[in-house]
């Protein structure tokens, strides 16, 4: 059977009432410091008090603590499992200022003193008894003792009277809070249940709160990373324990979310506020109240560990950890902010990017920007760098505050000199900068970065070097060029200038090598030639400079030679040669060692070579006989092309050389420009079977048929050019002619003769033919295919005439230009050696009344003649001069300019003395 007063209530009211009645002023002073606590120390800290209490209890008892609230009427009841209520307990209860906890929350035993913010009427139901503290049996204890009620109210947590109530069922301890009046239950239950959250986080001991029917339950689970998963609910926090305190931060979708702006919890929450990222929940000493820090708490210390649980978290997520700088929200803030920055300052707790252990932030270093690809390459150049998720803008202040260092583009430049990587270690490195090179500023700060050439060497500057074009991996002491494996288009926006295989074949620099190489040095030599060799290869063989014919080349003998004085192995070119021509044969082992059209490129013969000058100024290419060649010229050619060594052909060979220059492309081209060099030289210089190759004529050109022979070369049309023109060029052509014309071998058609008479006559009249040096022959050609002496030949200059002059001694060309080849062939004109007087009567008429005049000028497209006509029924002509006698004609024009024609001769009047008609 249970005591009536287990925990001695009796004895501890007397002992208190006489203390008041031998004390009044202790009487008020207890009432006024239950006030005090009420009114300012313990205000809205009702369920905190209670919770603590709970905690306690639970951890007393090492069971799982469990916190239940619920209403019923005008009562609250706070019910919790833990260690029971004791008579030591209750002595503190009744106690002001003392307090039965050796360990926990409360140190001071007044925390319970909330109560009396929402109740006078408190029953503290137990297993081990239950007790009531009630305002109204308190005032009538006073009135009982005669003692007078203070001004502050009556002590209501003073005297405690024994009740038989048990706790509920299930419980262990059972708080009943009559509510006083006004006060709204369920606001307050509302506001408890917010509070659970946050007491289930600061209080270990307690596992579930339960707030009418909404209950909460914390579960934890450990992690690998020394992290603690809290949850409440839906709600998560990570949690990480220090030596003096706990830190914790919400988590969202796995990601933590720093907190803006919070309370220091000791465990509960405190006045004191704070601006850090994570909760705080701190063993530190406070005031009695527990809302402030007694003064000198070892606020510091509550910092140690910190590093550890930012170190603890994702590599992402690390910086929101750290305090962003700005003002504190309190003095302890300032000084708990303080010592958090030198915890972290002083451990390792930054990700480095290459996945190492963590770093120290003095020893860490952030470069804006950084993108794995390049914390790749940087990665055993520049110590320290953290995690390129960490550098961009956004954490730039955290990262200072920890005095991590803070590199930008011209640091790591700076860093780079005197590093020796692989070209292919470069290009990459640039690659990876490339993104960082967003304008001008950052390129300018890039400008110191290494750049590795071709040679091996690696020089500072990127504005010093240039970039080949499909160039390959050459060595080129001359010039910075960078080495192909590095190549990238970084290098030209930070200065770098870039060249082409051309370009360096081009260089002046290179053209000075060849001329000054040191011929005894076979090592210089041979570097030098691989160099040029190998760009010649990457460029048209029109873009090689002629100077490089002087490239010192091994001949079969191993003698260095000039590239253009030798040929390949087995060249088509030796065979027609002469004896004596200044070409050696190239080192096989060269030759098969080098692209052969680089090699050919360069003047080693393979066939002829062709040299190609764009705006030619003079005779200056080293042809031969280009002096003569240029003085036919009427100007300065926009672009030269010209075959070379023609010179050097054994005239036994040009049969075979002719065929060479026709099958090679590039030979060929060179044939068909009549005006140039090539295709004059060949028709002035080149033979076939003794015959100069100008003196011959196409096989389907009979302009000269019966005068020149035809070419005999099966590609004689190819070489068209090369030949004799349909029109006379030369003064040498003209001798040719006129010797050809006075040969009786020779047998030309009357046509070809009248075209060689006018075209011999057409050269000299444009002042072709220089007549001092032009030697005449004793004979002529006559229109009847004959030769005939000089002197006895007469030029027709008027059409008549050639009906009273025979053939044999005519000599016809074109009537305008007759005295112009009377005049070059030293032959009379017709005219001025005959003359003819018409006899016999005729009919005086005019062209136009002549139906056969008429017909024969419409059928040749003809206008009528103009001047006097007369026809004759047969028309003679007395002669005398050159050739006497009378004869017979069809028509005839006399001295005052009539014509006389027999009828029949009309037509070939009309033909003789009419002009074309315009159409």
């Amino acid at each position: 059977m249970p005591r009536p007063d287990p925990f001695g209530t009796a004895a501890l009211r007397e002992g208190i009432l006489l203390a008041w009645a031998s004390s009044p002023t202790r009487l008020r002073e207890d009432a006024a410091t239950e006030a005090d606590l009420v009114r300012a120390g313990y205000r809205n800290r009702v369920l905190t008090e209670l919770a603590q209490n709970a905690a306690d209890a639970a951890a007393r008892a090492s069971v799982p603590g469990a916190l239940c609230l619920w209403r019923d009427g005008d009562d609250l009841h706070v019910a919790n499992t833990g260690a029971v209520l004791d008579e030591t307990g209750v002595q503190a209860l009744t106690a002001l200022r003392a307090s039965s906890k050796t360990s926990g929350v409360g140190r001071f035993g007044v925390g319970f003193t909330a109560v009396a913010a929402v109740s006078a009427d408190i029953e503290i139901r137990s297993r081990s008894g239950s007790i009531h503290f009630s305002a109204e049996r308190t005032r009538d204890a006073l009135a009982d003792r005669d003692l007078p009620v203070p001004e502050s109210g009556v002590p209501v947590l003073r005297l405690a009277w024994p009740v038989p109530t048990p706790p509920a069922p299930g419980w262990d301890t059972e708080v009943v809070l009559r509510l006083r009046a006004g006060i709204d239950a369920d606001a307050l239950l509302g506001g408890f249940a917010t509070e659970a959250v946050d007491l289930l986080l600061e209080l270990p001991a307690l596992t579930t709160v339960t707030v009418g029917d909404r209950a909460l339950t914390r579960t934890c689970t450990d992690t690998e990373s020394g992290l603690r998963v809290v949850a409440v609910g839906e709600r998560t926090w990570w949690e990480y324990a220090g030596p003096h305190a706990r830190w914790l931060v919400p988590v969202v979708d796995g990601v933590p979310v720093p907190v803006s702006q919070d309370v220091l919890r000791a465990p509960t929450r405190s006045d004191e506020e704070l601006s850090l990222p994570a909760l705080v929940i701190a063993d530190v000493p406070m005031q009695p109240d527990r809302r402030r820090l007694l003064p000198g708490a070892p606020v510091a210390g509550l910092a140690r560990g910190y590093a550890d649980f930012v170190a603890a978290l994702p590599p992402r997520q690390r910086p929101s950890m750290v305090p962003v700088p700005g003002f504190a929200r309190s003095e302890v803030d300032a000084l708990l902010r303080e010592a958090v920055l030198q915890e972290l300052r002083a451990h390792p707790w930054l990700p480095p990017a290459d996945g190492g252990d963590d770093l120290l932030p003095d020893r860490a270093a952030a470069l804006t920007g950084l993108t794995d690809e390049l914390a790749g390459v940087l990665a055993d150049v520049v110590p320290g760098l953290i995690r390129p998720d960490l550098c961009g803008p956004r954490h730039a202040a955290v990262l200072g505050a920890v005095d991590v260092h803070r590199l930008g583009p011209a640091r790591i430049a700076e860093l780079l000199v005197g590093v020796e990587r692989e070209p292919a270690w470069w290009h990459r490195l640039y690659e990876a900068l490339t993104p960082l090179v967003v304008d001008a500023v950052v390129a300018e700060e890039l400008a110191a970065i290494p750049v590795p050439l071709s040679d091996g060497r690696t020089v500072t500057g990127p504005r010093t070097v240039v970039l080949g074009t499909d160039v390959g991996p050459l060595r080129l002491p001359w010039m910075r060029l960078v080495h192909p494996d590095a190549a990238h288009p970084l290098l030209t926006r930070l200065g770098a200038g870039t060249v082409t295989a051309a370009d360096l074949l081009a260089d002046p620099a290179l053209l000075a090598a060849v001329e000054d190489v040191d011929a005894a040095d076979s090592e210089a030599t041979a570097e030098l030639a691989d160099v040029v060799l190998r760009l010649a290869a990457q460029v048209p063989a029109g873009a090689v400079p002629r100077e490089l014919g002087a490239l010192l080349l091994p001949d079969v003998d191993g003698e260095l030679v000039p590239a253009d004085e030798l040929l390949l192995p087995e060249a088509p070119l030796a065979e027609v040669l002469v004896a004596d021509a200044p070409f050696a044969t190239l080192d096989p082992q060269v030759a098969e060692r080098y692209d052969v059209d680089a090699l050919r490129a360069v003047g080693v013969g393979w066939g002829f070579t062709v040299l190609r000058a764009e705006l030619p100024t003079g005779p200056d290419h080293d042809l031969p006989d280009e002096e003569q060649w240029w003085e036919t010229l009427d100007g300065d050619p926009e672009l030269l092309v010209a075959v070379r060594d023609l010179d050097l052909v054994d005239d036994a060979c040009w049969d075979r050389a002719l065929s060479l220059l026709v099958a090679d492309p590039g030979t060929a081209a060179g044939l068909d420009d009549r005006r140039g060099y090539t295709a004059w030289w060949l028709r002035t210089f080149a033979t076939l079977d003794g015959r100069t190759l100008g003196h011959l004529r196409a096989p389907d050109d009979d302009a000269f048929a019966g005068l020149l022979d035809p070419c005999p070369h099966p590609e004689a049309d190819r070489l068209r050019s090369c030949l004799a023109a349909t029109d006379v060029e030369s003064t040498e052509t003209a001798a040719l002619l006129l010797d050809l014309l006075a040969d009786p071998g020779r047998t030309p058609a009357p046509a070809v003769t009248v075209h060689a008479h006018a075209a011999l006559t057409a050269a000299s009249a444009t002042g072709v033919l220089d007549l001092d040096d032009l030697h005449l022959p004793d004979a002529v050609r006559s229109l009847a295919g004959t030769t005939v002496d000089a002197a006895h030949a007469l030029v027709l200059d008027r059409p008549w005439l050639a009906a009273v002059i025979p053939a044999d001694r005519l000599v016809l060309g074109t009537l305008p230009t007759a005295p112009v080849l009377a005049d070059l062939l030293d032959v009379p004109l017709a005219s001025a050696e005959v003359s003819g007087h018409v006899t016999g009567p005729g009919r005086a008429t005019e062209w136009r009344n002549e139906p056969a005049a008429v017909l024969a000028a419409a059928a040749a497209g003809r206008t009528l003649p103009r001047g006097p006509l007369v026809v004759h029924e047969r028309l003679s002509v007395r002669c005398s001069g050159a050739v006497t006698g009378e004869h017979e004609v069809a028509w005839w024009v006399d001295g005052s300019g009539t014509t006389h024609c027999t009828a029949p001769g009309l037509a070939a009047a009309v033909a003789a003395l009419s002009p074309v008609e315009a159409r």
